[in-house]
């Protein structure tokens, strides 16, 4: 939703500065042995990644019409232009981010969009870009619609979520170390391979944007295990190559399921009730499906058939 606003020039020279870094980290990685990349896959993210560089700026009208009403019935007028303003904002955004984040992985509706970018099997830099297509059909943006409401201006809100969620980007690697006391306030890389990690004591765990503060305020904060490797992925279910198949997979598993229950609280309930534990895997064909190793074990957290 948020995107969509960038100059297309603009949006043009980050994603030439981002498939640099990728290019980097994958040369890196090859320098030092450390199998961070399946190219297959890689190229997956891509194709996700295009579509939702389509998708996204045809949405941009319907959705900045919330934000302007919400912002012409504020309560407040914030002046970000101060730096108490800018730090109001700047905080407000990443403690809305949390909640938003977190609840896109316990409630179906938001999980069904936000499981595009839980499915690759590698952590690296082009997991970044695979994002769902259908974040405002789950309705993402309405999470930050009271910041407008409140008295932040719409177009400040997108530029500290734009600057939030690129500095997202650059935290979804392995090859980057500690930070020493960074990783007290700040969510950094080794706090987000946790929270791909399909591990038992991973899931559902640093939630934060740019701050990992409210993940250690509101008790979702974990450490990497020291026993066990990481695993990535949608536990319970294939990894597929399809882009269709990833963007679009969990939004089906939703309508069979919300399809075979019987009665309106039981369909509400699969909608919008708890994410829960992984169905029976889906068939698929051969060739749409990653071989299965350790860094392919997948995660999923769906309601059982």
């Amino acid at each position: 939703m948020f995107q969509s606003s960038v100059d297309p020039s603009l949006r043009a020279g980050i994603l030439i500065i981002a498939a640099s870094f990728m290019l980097l980290e994958y040369l890196i990685g090859r320098l030092a042995r450390h199998d961070t990349h399946d190219l297959k896959e890689s190229a997956a993210s891509f194709g996700v990644a295009v579509i939702h560089g389509l998708v996204r700026p045809l949405e941009a009208a319907l959705v900045a019409v919330p934000f302007m009403l919400a912002y012409r019935h504020r309560l407040f007028d914030i002046d970000i232009t101060t730096a108490a303003g800018l730090l109001a904002l700047f905080v407000a955004v990443d403690f809305v981010y949390y909640w938003h984040h977190r609840a896109s992985h316990h409630i179906r509706w938001l999980w069904a969009t936000h499981a595009v970018h839980h499915s690759p099997t590698r952590l690296n830099l082009t997991a970044a870009i695979r994002l769902g297509w259908t974040g405002n059909i789950s309705g993402h943006f309405l999470f930050f619609v009271p910041l407008a409401w409140a008295g932040f201006h719409p177009l400040g809100i997108v530029a500290m979520l734009g600057l939030n969620l690129a500095y997202q980007f650059f935290i979804h690697t392995e090859l980057s170390p500690r930070l020493g006391p960074l990783e007290w306030v700040l969510n950094t890389p080794a706090h987000h391979r946790v929270h791909h990690a399909s591990n038992a004591g991973c899931l559902d765990k640093n939630f934060g944007g740019i701050l990992i503060v409210f993940d250690r305020l509101f008790g979702t904060f974990a450490e990497a295990p020291k026993t066990e490797p990481f695993r990535y992925g949608l536990r319970g279910r294939p990894a597929s190559l399809n882009p269709g198949r990833i963007a679009l997979g969990e939004w089906a598993i939703l309508w069979r399921d919300f399809r075979r229950a019987t009665g309106p609280t039981a369909k509400l309930r699969v909608l919008f009730g708890p994410v829960g534990p992984a169905p029976r895997p889906i068939e698929r064909p051969a060739n749409d499906s990653l071989p299965t190793d350790n860094n392919s074990t997948t995660r999923t957290e769906e309601l059982s058939p």
